[in-house]
């Protein structure tokens, strides 16, 4: 056999071998009487180095012929399958026979009717292993050396696939596992450091399909992914405060714009989380660590982590107020889900759900939200995000809503059934909100009020229904909150009077004019009873909508001024509304907020503080007593 090589070598090995055990068969065919009496005895009793026939072969074979060829063999072996791995073609058969070859010689000792891959193993498996692993690092060191990291990583991609491959065309299924492992350290382990230097580039560049390969490629390692992880987290960081820095922050803040921002971050990387990184936990976790560092602390937040909450809870009102422009169903569920995303992240819930309550009690009192089935689908994600009791009282509001509907249908069939045709033509068209003072984040008006006489009347009928309905409650109005409309007929559009949709305060005041051509500020004052941060705002839109001039004409909101009705008036619009929020009124709203929830926090650590004193003092007794019983 010294004579031949290489594939040659391999030939006459496997005809020797093919030969050989075609003869062995043969052979214990003609013994089997020995086989099945002789030895079976001899091995029942135990003795040792007693086979069946065949299997004897084996043994002569392994002891005389194995021993002497197997590097020759072996050898030949591994030039055949490097000269594969350089793109050559080869007799893959011819290596697939010495493998079967050596796992025959697998004789267990202690039970020769058993098999074996030590042999194998051995001299097959370790010498393979040992082959690919100096290959491997050869060539990969060179490749880099002449190729740049994205390249390479294509190169151990198709030689990682290359010998899965060649475990199914010829080797054992048992070397995969071995062999696998093998070549993740000489193509990958080794190098690692290169591979993850070259991580922040292709995330600068974006370069998703590069990125998962990296990732595929170092998946297959122990902690392989760890700084890949770290990295991704502070870039996606920076990229979230890079954002919010475009924004200008000079004037008022457009929460839209905001949001946006943050949302644009948070879903560029997670669509990359899930298209290079396989939806990975981890990187997930990475993920969500960034955007809750950047969504609470970035140059918006500079006074706080709850301006991101507030800015959050403004937005989700914009969204859910009726529009000219209505949204479609499926489009108001994606942005309530895109709401519910900066929701998760920011840390001051507490802070996001006293603003959501308030503007959504407006929404709720004065009838403009956009859906209630969009309302009702927010209040739903908050709970499942956030637990019951942090959307109770939303529920709650909802429900008061509900029985005020109820309530003034049965105020209607009481107006039929108690009044007369006359007194029923002389009662506003009105309609009652009762809101529980515990669910409602609403405050009674800091100003005095008194209202129009043709108000107070329709109001007193109702408050004489419900104290009928429910003896003992107490009803307090939130003048500052209601509205109505009101008819002009002295000016009109195309023979159609203006409608002006006004607050109560409006109201009263217009309907001065009713009795007098002119009225002056201190009669409006003196008629109302508002005070002067209330009435102030309330006359300055009128006059800016040219509803009311003054006299003189630079006459502003003082005393000395009076006031008439612009009979010139003039607008686009059939109806036109007066009752426009003030910015100093928004302001300090949101002051007021902040108030409030500084003191519920106060009150809440206050309370911690007291159950933790009573349980070092329950604790402490408790000791007290055990030490007296064990005296």
């Amino acid at each position: 056999m010294v004579k031949h090589s290489d594939e040659a070598l391999l030939k006459y090995y496997i005809d020797q071998w093919n030969q050989y055990t075609t003869a062995g068969t043969y052979n214990n065919h003609v013994f089997r009487y020995l086989n099945r009496h002789w030895v079976k005895r001899e091995i029942e009793e135990g003795k040792k180095d007693v086979y069946d026939i065949y299997t004897t072969h084996l043994v002569e074979w392994k002891d005389n012929m194995f021993t002497a060829t197997q590097s020759a063999v072996m050898s030949a072996v591994l030039k055949q399958v490097e000269k594969q791995r350089n793109g050559e073609t080869i007799e893959q058969g011819l290596i697939k026979s010495v493998v079967s070859s050596f796992v025959a010689l697998g004789i267990d000792e202690q039970d020769c009717t058993k098999s074996t891959l030590d042999v194998y193993r051995q001299y097959f498996e370790q010498p393979y292993l040992e082959e690919t692993n100096k290959f491997y690092s050869q060539e990969s060191r060179q490749f880099l050396a002449d190729n740049t990291v994205v390249e390479y990583m294509k190169k151990a991609e198709l030689r990682l696939d290359e010998e899965s491959e060649r475990v199914k065309m010829f080797l054992l299924d048992e070397i995969m596992v071995p062999l696998m492992k093998t070549c993740d350290k000489a193509l990958i382990a080794d190098h690692c450091t290169i591979l993850r230097d070259e991580f922040q580039s292709l995330l600068d560049l974006d370069r998703v399909d590069d990125m998962a390969r990296m990732y595929k490629l170092l998946a297959r390692i122990p902690e392989g992914l760890d700084p890949l992880r770290q990295k991704f987290e502070t870039h996606v960081h920076n990229s979230g405060l890079a954002a919010v820095s475009k924004l200008d922050t000079t004037g008022d803040l457009v929460p839209k714009a905001y949001i946006d921002a943050l949302l644009e971050v948070h879903t560029h990387y997670s669509e990359l989380v899930t298209k290079a990184f396989c939806g990975e936990s981890e990187f997930i976790r990475s993920l969500d660590n960034a955007c809750r560092k950047y969504v609470n602390n970035n140059d918006v937040c500079k006074s706080g982590s709850a301006r991101s909450s507030e800015l959050l809870s403004k937005h989700a009102d914009t969204l859910l107020k009726k529009t000219s422009k209505s949204t479609e169903e499926d489009d108001m569920e994606q942005q309530l889900n895109a709401v519910m995303t900066v929701f998760k992240y920011i840390e001051d819930k507490d802070v996001f759900l006293k603003f959501y309550s308030k503007t959504l009690a407006k929404r709720l009192v004065q009838g403009t939200s956009a859906s209630n089935d969009a309302e009702t689908s927010m209040i739903s994600k908050l709970k499942d995000a956030s637990g019951f009791e942090y959307t109770n009282k939303l529920q709650r509001m909802f429900q008061d809503m509900q029985t005020s509907k109820d309530l003034n249908t049965a105020y209607e069939a009481w107006q039929v059934q108690n009044l007369d045709e006359s007194d029923r033509k002389n009662t506003i068209d009105s309609y009652y909100n009762i809101l529980g003072t515990g669910f409602w984040p609403l405050q009674p008006s800091t100003t005095l009020f008194t209202p129009p006489q043709e108000i107070d009347k329709t109001y007193n009928k109702f408050h004489t229904f419900y104290i009928n309905k429910h003896q003992g409650r107490k009803l307090t109005l939130l003048w500052h909150l209601c509205k109505g409309e009101i008819r002009a007929n002295y000016i009109k559009m195309n023979k159609v009077p203006y409608t002006f949709q006004v607050s109560t305060y409006q109201m009263a005041i217009l309907l001065l004019f009713n009795n007098n051509e002119q009225v002056s500020y201190d009669e409006i004052a003196e008629a109302t009873k508002c005070n002067k941060e209330t009435l102030d705002p309330s006359i300055a839109i009128m006059l800016k909508a040219k509803v009311l001039q003054p006299q003189p004409e630079n006459g502003g909101t003082e005393s000395g001024v009076t006031y008439k009705l612009n009979h010139g008036f003039k607008n686009k619009k059939l109806k036109v509304n007066l009752n426009i929020a003030i910015k100093s009124e928004q302001k300090q709203d949101i002051e007021d907020t902040h108030k409030t929830i500084e003191e519920d926090r106060k009150m809440l650590i206050q309370v911690c503080i007291k159950f933790n004193r009573l349980g070092w003092k329950l604790n402490t007794d408790f000791s007290s007593f055990s030490l007296q019983s064990c005296a």
